[in-house]
C-alpha cells in the first residue's frame, strides 16, 4: 500500500478523511474495487499506438503538448527522442502509457501531486463534489470553508482569492501590489509562468510591458540592491521564487524583506512549488520570513486545478479597486480536493515525510550511479524536489530514454518530486530501473 509506511495498515489506521461538508462522504475503510489504492485499473483502449498518438498530437497541437514541459524535447532533450509521451492511467506513483507499459514516476505531474495519483480520499471528495453539481451562478460554501482553513495555516494569509493556475495567481499578486502602491516597476528572481508581466525575453510581449519588469540574479544581494535603488519610488513589488534548485541564503531573503519594507513595496513569494511540500505553509513557514503576498498552487490540490493568492488584508482588499476574476476559480471539485489534502496535513506531517522519501530516492539513485561506475552524474537540490545532473547533455538524453525503457520516468533538469506514494517497493524498482539504464548507457558508450 503506497501510504502504509507512514500511516500503518489501512484497516487499523484509516487515512485522513476529506472535509466533505456533507454527511454522505465515504470513509477510507469502505470497500473499493481494484487494487489497494481504491482505484480500479482500466483497460487500455483499442487505439493505443504510442507513435500514432504523438503524430496526432503534433498535427493538432502547436508544439505537440499544451504544457510546455510535456513536449518531447522537454521530456527527453530532443524532438526526435524516443520514450513515452502519453499516458492512459496514473495511480499512486505509477503511470501506465497507451501501450500498457507501467512506469515509476518521479516527476509527479511537475510537482503538482504530493500524495499520489488518484489518492482515494481526494478522489472521493472530488466525486462527491461533482455529483452535487460543481458550479453554479453562486459561490459554493467550500470556497469560504477552505479559505478559512488556509488563513489559519499560511503565515502571511489574512485573506485568500482562488484562481486556477500558478501563473494566474502570481500575476494576481503583482496586480494587487501595483494597485495598492500605485506604482509600476516589479523586480523578480525566479520563474513565474508565461503571462506578459514577467515575459521579458519572449516574443509577442509589448516592449512597454517588458520595461516594467526588472529581472535580478537569484540569491545575489548586490543585484537586488542595485535594482531596488534604480527603481526608486516606482517600485511596486519584489517577487521571489524562494527555492530555485536550492534554498536561498538567509542574507539574501532577509535583505529582500528589508528592502521591500523600506521602499514601501510589497514582498511577494511564489510558493507554487514550495507550498504543501517544504512545509504546509510553504517556504515562509519553513524559514519564518513572512512576505506581504504569496501565490500557491500545485500540491495544494494534489493535481486538481486550483491556485490562490493570499496575504496582508490591506493589500488583498485592493482587489476591490481592480479586477481579478476567473469563471471557474471556485468550482467545487478542486476546492474539495484541496480540503482533502488539508485533512492529510492536519493528521500527519506530510512534508516531513516528503523530505524523508526524497532523501531515500536520492540515495537509491546515487547507489545506482556508484554501482554502474558511470562518471559525470550527480544529484543536487533539496530532498523533496531533487535534481539529477549530467556533465554531458547528450548522455542525459540517452539515459532518460533508457530509464523509460526500464520502467522509470525521471525529470530532465529540475525537479524529481517525492510523493507519499513512493513506498519502499517503488524506490527499489526505481533504483533497479536506474541501474539497468546506467549499465546500458555505459555499455553503449564503451
Amino acid at each position: 500500500m503506497p501510504f502504509g509506511r507512514f500511516f500503518g495498515n489501512k484497516s487499523k489506521e484509516p487515512a485522513p478523511q476529506p472535509d466533505a461538508l456533507h454527511d454522505n462522504a465515504p470513509t477510507s475503510d469502505e470497500s473499493t474495487d481494484g487494487d489497494d489504492t481504491g482505484v480500479e485499473i482500466e483497460s487500455i483502449p483499442a487505439e493505443h499506438d504510442e507513435a500514432d498518438w504523438l503524430t496526432r498530437a503534433r498535427a493538432v497541437l502547436p508544439s505537440g503538448a499544451s504544457t510546455g514541459s510535456k513536449r518531447v524535447e522537454a521530456l527527453y532533450g530532443s524532438s526526435t527522442s524516443t520514450g513515452p509521451t502519453h499516458f492512459h492511467q496514473a495511480v499512486g506513483c505509477r503511470v501506465i502509457d497507451v501501450d500498457g507499459n507501467e512506469y515509476i514516476d518521479c516527476t509527479m505531474a511537475l510537482g503538482s501531486v504530493s500524495l499520489g495519483y488518484a489518492e482515494p480520499n481526494v478522489t472521493r471528495a472530488v466525486v462527491d463534489a461533482i455529483a452535487a453539481g460543481n458550479v453554479s451562478g453562486l459561490s459554493h460554501i467550500r470556497e469560504v470553508d477552505l479559505a478559512e482553513r488556509l488563513c489559519g495555516i499560511i503565515p502571511c494569509a489574512d485573506k485568500v482569492q482562488f484562481l486556477k493556475t500558478g501563473a494566474e495567481a502570481i500575476a494576481a499578486a503583482v496586480r494587487l501590489a501595483r494597485t495598492y502602491t500605485a506604482r509600476e516597476i516589479v523586480i523578480g528572481a525566479g520563474y513565474f509562468g508565461w503571462l506578459d508581466w514577467c515575459a521579458d525575453e519572449t516574443e509577442g510581449v509589448p516592449e512597454g510591458t517588458k520595461r516594467t519588469f526588472r529581472r535580478v540574479v537569484w540569491d545575489d544581494v548586490a543585484s537586488l540592491e542595485r535594482a531596488v535603488s534604480e527603481a526608486g519610488s516606482s517600485l511596486a513589488a519584489i517577487v521571489i521564487e524562494p527555492v530555485v534548485e536550492h534554498l536561498p541564503s538567509v542574507e539574501w531573503i532577509t535583505r529582500a524583506r528589508e528592502l521591500a519594507t523600506s521602499s514601501g513595496a510589497a514582498l511577494i513569494f511564489d510558493e507554487i512549488k514550495t507550498g504543501f511540500r517544504l512545509k504546509t505553509g510553504g517556504y515562509q513557514a519553513h524559514a519564518d520570513i513572512v512576505p506581504d503576498l504569496a501565490a500557491f498552487g500545485k500540491a495544494m490540490a494534489n493535481g486538481y486545478p486550483l491556485s490562490m493568492v493570499c496575504g496582508d488584508r490591506d493589500i488583498m482588499d485592493a482587489a476591490r479597486k481592480t479586477w481579478i476574476s476567473s469563471t471557474l476559480a471556485s468550482e467545487s471539485s478542486a476546492l474539495a480536493a484541496a480540503s482533502a489534502v488539508l485533512s492529510w496535513h492536519d493528521q500527519a506531517d506530510v512534508c516531513e515525510s516528503l523530505w524523508t522519501i526524497g532523501a531515500e530516492m536520492r540515495a537509491a539513485f546515487d547507489a545506482a550511479v556508484e554501482a554502474s561506475g558511470v562518471a559525470g552524474i550527480t544529484t543536487d537540490g533539496i530532498d523533496p524536489m531533487w535534481i539529477i545532473r549530467f556533465d554531458q547533455p547528450e548522455r542525459q538524453q540517452r539515459f532518460l530514454e533508457l530509464a523509460a525503457e526500464n520502467g522509470v520516468l525521471f525529470k530532465r533538469g529540475a525537479y524529481n518530486f517525492a510523493a507519499l506514494a513512493h513506498d519502499e517497493d517503488a524506490i527499489r524498482e526505481m533504483e533497479a530501473g536506474a541501474s539497468s539504464a546506467l549499465v546500458a548507457l555505459r555499455d553503449e558508450q564503451s
